[in-house]
């Protein structure tokens, strides 16, 4: 910690959160947090692994489920080091320059995410809405316009915070409420005025979490209004049922991210142990949930998958 003009401090380190009071059992907490890192990057790779070398599968719905798995196993390795470094070593200390890059590696990969359940959305819309052009209009070139077009998106956008963080002195209390950074969290511990952090902050979020948000609740909404238009009740109940995996994904994704902004921005009246709590599951739980969905709810995926394993 080194002084700056007489008053204020600037801290050469953040100290991280596990979970408070439950410091004598770290070493029990760990073992279910590494047996879900590990699940989640096994299954998450092991789909990377069955389409990359299975030619049937190179199909748009599965490419779009290979961007998701690569975005949850990037997400999963961002968190990875402190947060068993926690549970494991009683590690908490974080330089800032190593927050800045995993908050940047954070957030860039939750728009990612985002507008992949966006692009996996309007592969459901097309796909049931117009069959005869499916494979027409979603071509390989234009997949990975889409996927470049996004990932461009969340890294351009989330670019500036690291250096609007820098530019703060900080001479708060240097402990975070999470096993990871946040920008919404970090920015709170400056001495300075946050007022550009904060607006910037919220016109991400709106701009890119709030608008695939909005993209897919209308894709569900001509989604359904197809399906209702069909006669055949097996017919509405099929078309639905390949809709199942997708909206699971985005349940889980979104619930978790928007119930933790949401107490960061408003919630000073919440628990911190529900921060805590949100904390994690927005982090782990979709990488270690969105593999084992798509692999019960495909046949075709957990059929190849199974044969795999089986050879």
């Amino acid at each position: 910690m080194s002084a700056t003009n007489g008053t204020k401090f600037n801290y050469a380190m953040l100290l991280l959160t596990g979970i408070p009071g439950q410091e004598h059992v770290y070493l029990w907490i760990s073992i279910p947090f590494c047996l879900m890192y590990a699940v989640a990057i096994l299954g998450n790779s092991v789909i990377l692994f069955i389409i990359k070398t299975d030619t049937s599968l190179h199909e748009p719905m599965y490419i779009f489920l290979s961007m998701l798995a690569l975005t949850d196993i990037g997400l999963s390795i961002a968190t990875i080091p402190t947060i068993l470094g926690i549970f494991l070593f009683n590690s908490r200390e974080i330089s800032l320059d190593a927050c800045f890059a995993q908050l940047y590696f954070i957030h860039t990969l939750s728009f990612i995410e985002s507008a992949v359940l966006l692009m996996m959305a309007f592969d459901r819309f097309v796909a049931i809405r117009d069959p005869l052009r499916y494979a027409s209009i979603l071509t390989l070139p234009r997949i990975a316009m889409m996927g470049l077009v996004f990932v461009l998106r969340g890294v351009a956008l989330i670019f500036p915070l690291p250096f609007l963080l820098k530019r703060f002195q900080y001479c708060r209390a240097n402990v975070l409420s999470h096993s990871y950074c946040l920008h919404q969290e970090v920015m709170k511990l400056a001495c300075s005025d946050i007022t550009v952090n904060s607006i910037y902050g919220l016109f991400t979020i709106v701009s890119t979490i709030g608008l695939d948000l909005l993209f897919i609740f209308l894709s569900y909404v001509m989604i359904l209004k197809t399906v209702l238009s069909i006669a055949s009740h097996a017919e509405r109940l099929r078309a639905l049922n390949t809709c199942v995996s997708h909206l699971c994904a985005v349940l889980v994704f979104y619930a978790s991210l928007i119930s933790l902004a949401l107490i960061h921005r408003f919630g000073n009246r919440s628990t911190h142990i529900l921060q805590i709590l949100l904390g994690y599951v927005y982090m782990m739980v979709p990488p270690l949930i969105n593999p084992i969905v798509y692999s019960v709810k495909s046949k075709h995926l957990r059929a190849k998958i199974i044969r795999a394993f089986v050879k």
